[in-house]
């Protein structure tokens, strides 16, 4: 009875999402968040119907479901999140939240390691889309070795002092704050004397400057640190103990990679290579190599999926991300870059084009989106990284690697 009496409660909740989609996505949006997805991180703040989503969905506390009612955030069961997530789908709706660093990042950090002040300070704002979120992480000689980073922070008494740069700071020309690791202590070993800051980038000693890509976009940019400050508050987790709150960031990170796509329902490879590609008397796409790369590359998909789910359902929400998020991110890389290739190869000479009349939006969309895509398995852990971590943590190989 227990199971019968979950499955009408989840229905009735499916019903309640469902008919609060209808009331507040507005359908000019529909199946379109992986185009609006750049501009949600990547751009100045939101307008028309689609800062009206985002603030429905802040409002709701539905765009980051499964966090605590107390800070803001919807309160679902993990049950009733799956089935928002398939309501989404269903209606061709995406989360805006996710868009950003806030509530794939920092905020799930934040609820890990921070304290009573810290959440209800920065919680909230985070679910409703009031703040944007960067990382503070990479820098110029501190790259897949993280660890080695230099940016320096020291203790003034009632305040830290920051100085150095970090590069590939995705947004953080329009960020309200960063999440930044800093050396704290510079004679400790390099894992040991680094700490995790919440920094205030509004202040005169913080610069951003954009990075152009080739995908004519600039997500990212180099951030300087000059005599800026943060007050003692703004450490999350304990001095000198940053590294194992920043790894715990990057498997949320990684998780937040490795899930469907948030832009709602995309019109299936088959249907666009019919159109572009032909079909034969059989009503099949006309080019059987196409055919059975399109099929295998479905297969993958279904079965990264599934996998996805078979995690979840292992992890229960016991402890949040494992290092099964670097098999599944991986697993997601694959999946969208051969997508992207396929999509190009299916429109021929229209997946060559850059701007002018002769390409439609979509087409100019899936070239930019092939060239971005590229950038998938460097970033958030590079592919490379991720078998290492498989190899070792998951097939419990021995590490060749030189350690210091």
């Amino acid at each position: 009875m227990a199971d019968a009496g979950g499955d009408i409660e989840l229905e009735a909740f499916r019903a309640e999402a469902r008919k609060w989609l209808e009331a507040n996505f507005p359908p000019s949006l529909k199946g379109r968040g992986n185009a609006l997805a750049a501009a949600l991180m990547d751009g100045p703040a939101p307008e028309g119907d689609l800062a009206v989503w985002k603030k429905a969905m802040g409002e709701k506390g539905w765009g980051a479901p499964t966090w605590p009612k107390e800070y803001g955030g919807g309160g679902l069961s993990p049950q009733e999140a799956r089935v928002l997530a398939q309501e989404m789908t269903r209606a061709g709706a995406f989360n805006p939240l996710t868009a950003g660093m806030g509530v794939t990042m920092i905020g799930p950090t934040i609820l890990d390691y921070g304290t009573e002040e810290q959440k209800r300070k920065h919680i909230p704002p985070i679910v409703r889309g009031d703040v944007r979120w960067c990382v503070g992480y990479s820098e110029p000689n501190a790259g897949s070795d993280l660890a080695s980073l230099q940016t320096r922070c020291e203790d003034k008494g009632d305040h830290f002092l920051i100085n150095g740069s970090k590069i590939w700071t995705s947004g953080a020309q329009y960020s309200e704050w960063c999440g930044a690791l800093v050396r704290t202590d510079p004679t400790a070993k390099k894992h040991e004397g680094i700490s995790f800051l919440l920094i205030d980038m509004r202040q005169p000693g913080i610069e951003t400057r954009p990075i152009k890509l080739i995908a004519g976009a600039s997500p990212f940019c180099e951030t300087f640190f000059t005599n800026a400050t943060a007050p003692k508050e703004a450490l999350l987790g304990k001095v000198n103990e940053g590294w194992t709150v920043g790894k715990r960031l990057l498997q949320h990170e990684r998780a937040s990679q490795t899930g469907a796509s948030a832009g709602g329902r995309q019109t299936p490879l088959e249907d666009i290579a019919k159109r572009y590609v032909g079909v034969d008397e059989n009503g099949r796409i006309a080019d059987q190599d196409l055919r059975t790369r399109l099929t295998r590359h479905l297969m993958d998909g279904r079965i990264h999926g599934l996998t996805l789910a078979r995690a979840m359902a292992e992890a229960k929400g016991a402890s949040g991300a494992t290092n099964a998020a670097s098999v599944l991110k991986n697993s997601a890389t694959a999946v969208a870059q051969t997508r992207a290739e396929l999509m190009l190869e299916i429109m021929g000479e229209q997946g060559l084009g850059w701007e002018g009349p002769g390409f439609d939006k979509d087409e100019i969309e899936a070239v930019r989106s092939w060239l971005s895509g590229k950038a998938m398995s460097i970033y958030g852990g590079s592919f490379e990284i991720q078998n290492n971590i498989i190899s070792k943590r998951i097939l419990g190989l021995p590490d060749t690697t030189q350690s210091s």
